[in-house]
């Protein structure tokens, strides 16, 4: 089974790409020693952008391999690996 994001992928990698940059940015910004607070806030833009790659991903993961799950007969296993999945995402 293909990953049930694939049809995202390019939205993906371009997302993934503009944080490396941005965390590129943050390695500059600490090199240079600019001010602290900038730096947290593009440390925060970063979480945030992350997230949304994760929210993504999570959306197609409901939406195909969970589905899948329920028609394979799989949903006790499908959820418990969610749920801790979901445990070390909130981390």
């Amino acid at each position: 089974m293909p990953a049930s994001y694939a049809a995202s992928k390019e939205d993906l990698l371009r997302r993934l790409k503009k944080i490396e940059g941005q965390v590129k940015g943050i390695q500059r910004m600490v090199d240079e020693e600019q001010y602290c607070v900038d730096v947290m806030i593009q440390i925060a833009a970063v979480r945030a952008a992350l997230n949304k790659v994760g929210t993504i991903i999570f959306e197609h993961h409901t939406r195909g391999c969970l589905k899948y799950a329920m028609e394979e007969g799989k949903v006790d296993e499908m959820v418990d690996e969610l749920i801790q999945v979901m445990g070390k995402f909130g981390s």
